[in-house]
């Protein structure tokens, strides 16, 4: 066989088997990975969110989550009525400010009425965000109340935590009313995490496994 004929075979093997990989990586790319990734948002992670399963560091991280999401900075949005609730104590807002469809009150008592864009200056007024609401009436969100074991599942639940997969969990860290809970205003105590601590958490618990504690 001459070299000519050895190069035409060989071409023809190569480009064969291109075409194989071809289609088994378009394949592998409509499969998902790790609770809803796909193979390219995969490729597109840091090392530090590709999933790797850890029940153990999943739920040791999950504890430190639900330290600040039963917080008053996280659960006083979050009631288990139509009320919000206020202050360290987490009692019911004394205005009485309902839920509404939208999360953003009813009739002419609306949120955005007393809470700004900003917080308002001054001692125990009222903390401010362009996009101040509870979470609306048919996905309530609720976190007081409920076990660690609880909160964990109902967050992963699509059908009550807003149709978010894994990676729009981990994106929700940084959601700019999540936020605002490190920025409450004069008189207001900090949740007891910082943001990174809680968002360096929050990510670790995603991506070992997002494992339940167990219920006690």
């Amino acid at each position: 066989m001459d070299n000519s004929e050895k190069n035409k075979r060989s071409y023809s093997v190569r480009m064969r088997t291109f075409a194989v990989i071809g289609i088994l990586m378009s394949m592998a790319c409509l499969m998902t990975f790790g609770a809803g990734f796909t193979l390219v948002e995969k490729a597109a992670m840091a090392p530090s969110e590709i999933p790797v399963k850890d029940s153990v560091a999943s739920v040791e991280a999950f504890k430190e989550v639900y330290s600040v999401l039963m917080s008053p900075r996280c659960m006083n949005c979050h009631p288990s009525g139509n009320i919000p609730l206020q202050g360290e104590d987490s009692h019911l807002h004394a205005m009485l400010p309902k839920r509404g469809l939208d999360g953003k009150g009813v009739y002419s008592m609306k949120c955005t009425n007393c809470h700004q864009p900003v917080n308002t200056p001054g001692l125990n007024t009222p903390p401010g965000n362009p996009d101040w609401h509870l979470p609306p009436a048919d996905m309530k969100m609720v976190f007081q109340g409920r076990s660690a074991y609880e909160l964990a599942k109902q967050l992963l639940d699509p059908k009550q935590n807003g149709n978010k997969n894994l990676k729009k969990l981990i994106e929700h860290a940084d959601d700019g009313l999540v936020k605002a809970g490190w920025n409450p205003g004069e008189g207001r105590k900090l949740p007891p995490l910082t943001h990174a601590q809680f968002k360096k958490a929050w990510i670790t618990w995603l991506t070992t496994g997002a494992y339940a504690p167990k219920d006690k």
